[in-house]
């Protein structure tokens, strides 16, 4: 009953950054493998790699190959040259933390070796995105075994957006946590919402779930109420682009109405992201930047049909905001904790123990 993950989402393929294209899934799997870190950037600001901790990786591994395409041999010229690349994948996209901690660190790695030649330096930023990569999956996976213990066998879990392998790494958040239990043994059955405008519960999540042969039911975004009113949902978990210091969560938008569904429903509401999604530098939710994106989204269906008037005024926020006190627990990969106490994960590990839930 093992879950098995049968594709790569992000990694290192012949000297380019390789990517499953998730604009073409569930149509077709196809691989985009980016020759620079133009390529990389683009990839990421059309979506076709999506979800904070693959941004983060993907945006480690282009700044990466960037090192390494260019031209200078002088050490000083290279630092400087380094951080156009790192600029460049940092205007992608606002809203997902993991995109700018993960540049942050691979900048920290270029820092600490200023005085080094330049070969050796492009070597230990290739290996530093590498193991951001495999840290992602360790996390995740210590991440679903936690979540998991929230979950009871014939349980009907609810989640929006895609918050599994194809958003990480590898095995994912939400999804992670769908598949720990699952891997457990529990007879369980996840509710994907389709997630408009870009269906990326629809396309991603349903495709996802079903290659690892989990139980899966698709539904459009307001039939979770009535689902919730009939007993048909036991939990909901999601993902997170960025938590708050005070434990509000960015995530895809529409997850406050579920949240918002849930508590009216007395139904648990899990967030499960790892704490490199943590911005404790923010106090709350309101100073989540809000990502705007392209109304072709709103008035198209996935880019085809035409399901508006033309010239109609649109609203695309791609995120919301979940207040903490709709959330039960936040799940990471350093335990589950009450969404007020997710600021102790700045401090010391060791005084964590007393704020743990799991």
């Amino acid at each position: 009953m093992g879950a098995r993950t049968r594709f790569t989402t992000v990694g290192w393929h012949e000297g380019r950054v390789r990517l499953i294209d998730q604009r073409q899934l569930p149509g077709q799997v196809v691989y985009l493998d980016c020759a620079d870190h133009h390529e990389v950037a683009e990839a990421i600001r059309n979506l076709s790699v999506r979800g904070a901790p693959a941004i983060g990786i993907a945006a480690a591994m282009g700044l990466a190959l960037g090192a390494r395409l260019l031209a200078t041999r002088d050490p000083s010229g290279f630092q400087k040259e380094l951080a156009g690349i790192a600029d460049e994948l940092a205007a992608t996209r606002p809203t997902a933390v993991n995109l700018f901690w993960a540049l942050d660190r691979m900048k920290r790695v270029a820092a600490s070796r200023s005085q080094s030649d330049v070969e050796s330096l492009v070597q230990a930023l290739i290996a530093e995105s590498q193991a951001i990569l495999d840290e992602d999956i360790a996390m995740n996976r210590a991440m679903g075994k936690i979540g998991a213990a929230f979950i009871e066998g014939g349980d009907t879990i609810l989640t929006h957006c895609n918050a599994g392998a194809l958003a990480t790494g590898g095995y994912g958040t939400a999804l992670g946590v769908i598949r720990a239990a699952w891997e457990d043994g529990k007879k369980i059955r996840v509710i994907a919402d389709e997630t408009r405008p870009v269906l990326q519960g629809a396309r991603l999540t349903a495709w996802e779930l079903m290659q690892d042969d989990i139980p899966v039911t698709l539904i459009t975004d307001n039939m979770a109420g009535a689902l919730m009113r009939e007993g048909r949902i036991q939990r909901c978990i999601v993902g997170a682009d960025r938590i708050a210091a005070n434990g509000d969560v960015g995530n895809k938008i529409g997850t406050y109405g579920v949240a918002v569904l849930a508590r009216y429903h007395g139904i648990p509401f899990y967030v499960a992201a790892p704490t490199s999604t943590l911005d404790l530098s923010i106090p709350s939710g309101a100073h989540i930047p809000i990502e705007a994106r392209d109304p072709r989204e709103v008035t198209h269906v996935h880019g085809l049909a035409h399901i508006a008037p033309d010239g109609v005024d649109v609203a695309n926020p791609a995120f919301d905001v979940t207040p903490a006190d709709l959330i039960t627990a936040i799940i990471t990969e350093k335990g589950a904790f009450r969404p007020k106490d997710i600021h102790r994960l700045g401090g010391d590990s060791a005084s964590l123990s007393a704020y743990r839930l799991a």
